[in-house]
């Protein structure tokens, strides 16, 4: 007999069952969200564990027992802005001292506030760093910010660029890391996977801070279906709804894809059952199926070089989010009050989302205040037109190169067209040639990576 016991937020999605009948429903699903919901995997058969459970198993790997032991919710104690800056200010260093000690720590940095904010507490505990940024060729320079955060605490830093076409060289060695369990165009931190062994010890990332520390934009007491709304357009990917459409009726299963969809997610977030607050039911929802099934299958890139550290996937910070009340999280205001608290010269750097303004005055970025950095924004485009790449799709799907490449996974895979006909591809990737190349482009990321699914998993060890 063993036993598991999943975090809140698992950086690391474990699976148990055999690989035998391909699960349509659950593909469908994938190819409109980009993830898998709850416990779905690529196989009927094989269910991934979920998340704030104990588990015992017996020798021949069953499940015997399952127990929950949290649920999210929302337990609000009263007190002031300035006192929980300061809880989480202990917690948050707490945390990562625990994660850091006696080892040199990679930081990612950008002009957010996620990292800002780990960099503001790696360096106010007296980290050993050494932080990185990239950007796009041919894209923004946003790693002006990212080195001025790393000045502030002498943190050696790295600029690199994400070159164009780097996925085709390390597609296959991707599919391998990630399981095929994420779109390839999204984990931009693969172009840069050899440089990651000789820069430190453990990563220390920032991620799912924007969740847990902020609203979800709704009303407290918007309904559950109108809960559900909200989230349905929040999962589902622009071209997502249409490509799963397509498989569905492909693949003769019956009834609506849409209305099966919405189906799950309503019987999902009633579980949840947070009906205080529905900025606390949504964000319960986002860390429940969200967070392991999309964002910490990108981390998996991360943590086959270096173990990985991440304060907010903690527990305790999970915990202590259920205790704070909604009007302190909207906003992000906890974030930006705890770098003002720490370092004032972190917080008077530009915040990218906010250009030109600060974390002092981030609020005037509305008009008339604005009207300047507009204007003089507009006429260097007018001046020099030329297209800036602005998404990591641009540099994998187009150009010449790429198109050949992408054409040879498409459409040269006799696995995946057993499966999903040639024909089907072909009608995306014009579409996304030819129509609206931002709306299907996820589209097409999906299938791509449906692609290198049905080419490096055995066609005979499984059934439709």
């Amino acid at each position: 007999m063993r036993e598991i016991k999943t975090n809140i937020i698992p950086s690391k999605v474990n699976f148990v069952g055999v690989q035998k009948t391909l699960d349509l429903k659950a593909i469908c699903v994938f190819s409109a969200l980009g993830f898998f919901l709850d416990d779905d995997s690529y196989f009927t058969e094989q269910k991934a564990l979920k998340p704030a459970t104990n588990y015992t198993f017996d020798d021949q790997n069953n499940i015997t027992s399952r127990k929950e032991y949290f649920k999210w919710n929302y337990s609000p104690i009263e007190r002031s802005l300035k006192t929980i800056t300061e809880e989480f200010a202990t917690l948050f260093e707490t945390i990562l001292k625990e994660q850091s000690h006696n080892k040199k720590v990679i930081l990612a940095l950008s002009g957010g506030l996620d990292s800002r904010t780990q960099a503001c507490g790696l360096g106010s505990i007296g980290a050993d760093v050494n932080s990185y940024s990239y950007s796009f060729s041919g894209g923004h320079d946003e790693t002006l910010y990212s080195k001025k955060i790393a000045e502030v605490f002498g943190f050696p830093f790295n600029r690199w660029e994400i070159p164009n076409g780097y996925l085709w060289g390390k597609i296959e060695q991707l599919a391998q890391i990630n399981g095929c369990y994420s779109d390839f165009t999204h984990p931009r931190q693969m172009a840069f996977i050899e440089k990651y062994a000789s820069m430190g010890d453990v990563f220390s990332l920032g991620h799912w801070g924007d969740v847990l520390f902020d609203d979800m934009g709704v009303t407290e007491d918007l309904s559950l279906e109108q809960q559900v709304e909200v989230l349905f357009k929040k999962v589902v990917k622009k071209g997502g709804l249409e490509l799963a459409n397509s498989l569905w009726k492909e693949w003769n299963i019956e009834g609506s894809f849409k209305e099966y969809l919405y189906e799950r997610l309503k019987t999902l977030l009633t579980k949840i059952n947070i009906p205080e607050s529905a900025n606390a039911q949504i964000r319960a929802f986002k860390s429940l199926y969200w967070a392991p099934r999309w964002t910490s299958v990108n981390l998996s890139v991360f943590e086959n070089e270096k173990p990985i550290e991440l304060p907010y996937y903690d527990n305790r910070m999970c915990e202590f989010i259920c205790s704070v009340p909604e009007k302190y999280l909207a906003g992000r205001q906890i974030q930006i009050e705890y770098i003002k608290m720490r370092n004032q010269k972190l917080a008077a750097i530009t915040w990218q989302s906010q250009k030109p303004f600060n974390l002092y005055n981030y609020q005037m970025n509305k008009s008339p205040y604005n009207l300047p950095y507009r204007v003089l924004d507009k006429a260097k485009r007018v001046v020099s037109p030329k297209k800036i790449i602005q998404r990591n799709w641009e540099l994998q799907f187009l150009g010449d190169e790429n198109e050949k490449h992408l054409k040879k996974w498409l459409f040269d895979n006799m696995e995946m067209n057993e499966v999903i006909p040639k024909e089907l591809s072909l009608d995306f990737y014009n579409k996304f040639q030819d129509t609206d190349a931002v709306y299907y482009s996820h589209s097409v990321s999906m299938l791509l990576t449906l692609s290198l699914f049905f080419r490096t998993s055995p066609n005979d060890s499984f059934s439709l």
